[in-house]
C-alpha cells in the first residue's frame, strides 16, 4: 500500500526556539508554531481558530534557526508527521503527541529593524529555504554541497 507523508505549514512562531546538542555534536532545536484560520460564518460573523504545532529541526537547520528566529516571526514549514509515544511517569497511562520533523524552511520576513532587547537581530536572508543536504556520495567534491540542478531539454 503506497503512502505519503508531507505537512507544509505557514505560522509565526510561538516561542524563542530552543537549541540543544545531543552528546555526538548533532544540534536540535525545538519551536512550536501558531497557525491561524479565519472563515465567516452563515450569519456573516468571522471566527478565528489557532492550530499549535510542535517542530522539531535537526543538523544545520537547527542551528540557523536558533540564530535567526525568535517568538513572533513568520515561517514556512516543509515536513512530514511524527508520532512519539511515552508512559507518563507519574500515572502510568500511554500518553501520544503528534508533530512535525522539519525537512526544509524559509524566512517569510526579515529580522532587519526588530529590536531584540537592545542588540539588533542577527540579519537573515528573505525568501531563503534551508533544505537538508542529501548524503554525500564518495568522491564528491564538499560534503554536503547541494549538486547543482540538472537541465532538461524542456523550453520553457
Amino acid at each position: 500500500m503506497a503512502s505519503f507523508n508531507k505537512v507544509i505549514l505557514v505560522g509565526n512562531i510561538t516561542r524563542d526556539p530552543e537549541l540543544r546538542y545531543t552528546p555526538s555534536g548533532t544540534a536540535i532545536a525545538k519551536l512550536s508554531l501558531a497557525v491561524n484560520r479565519s472563515w465567516r460564518t452563515e450569519t456573516g460573523e468571522t471566527r478565528e481558530e489557532v492550530t499549535f504545532v510542535d517542530v522539531d529541526a535537526f543538523g544545520k537547520q537547527a542551528e540557523t534557526i536558533g540564530q535567526y528566529l525568535r517568538k513572533g516571526r513568520p515561517i514556512l514549514v516543509e515536513g512530514r508527521l511524527k508520532m512519539d509515544q511515552w508512559e507518563d511517569k507519574q500515572t502510568g497511562q500511554k500518553r501520544s503527541r503528534l508533530g512535525v520533523v522539519l525537512e526544509v524552511f524559509r524566512f517569510l520576513d526579515s529580522a532587519q529593524g526588530r529590536d531584540s532587547g537592545g542588540a539588533p537581530a542577527p540579519s537573515a536572508p528573505p525568501q531563503q529555504s534551508y533544505r537538508s543536504a542529501p548524503p554525500a556520495a564518495s568522491g564528491s567534491p564538499a560534503a554536503g554541497a547541494v549538486p547543482p540542478p540538472e537541465e532538461d531539454d524542456v523550453p520553457f
